[in-house]
């Protein structure tokens, strides 16, 4: 075997450690560097040895940088240097970012008076306060006197109670 592409696949191996070296070692692109002299050089040996050497190169370097990329930013979460400089995402329940969500859950059944036309969408009151509730039949015309009938996250749904039906 011809010793100069046995040193070309040493320089693909060496472009792939130093790939994965880039992603765990932060190095301003050097490294990035290093790696494209490294395929760089691999390709011009495969080249000058044959045609079909040389092409076998580029496929191979275009399957592997890809693969070692994607390998090694899966690895990297898994390692305790990696959970050491990424963040985690917060646990969140749904909702959660209402801090209203509790007392929402209390005016189920609840009468109110629309403030602003709901086009479906407007703003009720109930006891002193103001919320956004959305109509279970289209269009309310302001000032007519609604009740919560189910509350989805934060959304709150209304009917229209009329003059003399009895509330649900």
């Amino acid at each position: 075997m011809d010793w100069w592409i046995v040193f070309a696949i040493f320089l693909y191996f060496a472009a792939a450690m130093l790939i994965v070296a880039e992603v765990f070692l932060p190095s301003g692109g050097l490294l990035a560097v290093c790696v494209a002299a490294c395929v760089t050089g691999g390709l011009i040996i495969f080249f000058q040895h044959s045609a079909a050497a040389g092409w076998a190169g580029v496929v191979i370097a275009v399957v592997m940088i890809p693969s070692v990329l994607v390998g090694a930013f899966k690895i990297l979460p898994k390692t305790k240097f990696g959970r050491n400089v990424t963040l985690e995402p917060p646990k969140r329940e749904l909702g959660d970012g209402i801090p209203d969500t509790a007392k929402l859950k209390e005016l189920v059944g609840a009468t109110g008076t629309v403030v602003t036309p709901m086009r479906p969408v407007g703003t009720c009151e109930f006891s002193g306060h103001r919320v956004e509730c959305v109509a279970e039949s289209g269009y309310v015309e302001k000032g007519k006197k609604v009740q919560v009938i189910r509350i989805e996250s934060t959304q709150l749904t209304v009917r229209v109670i009329n003059e003399g039906q009895e509330q649900v």
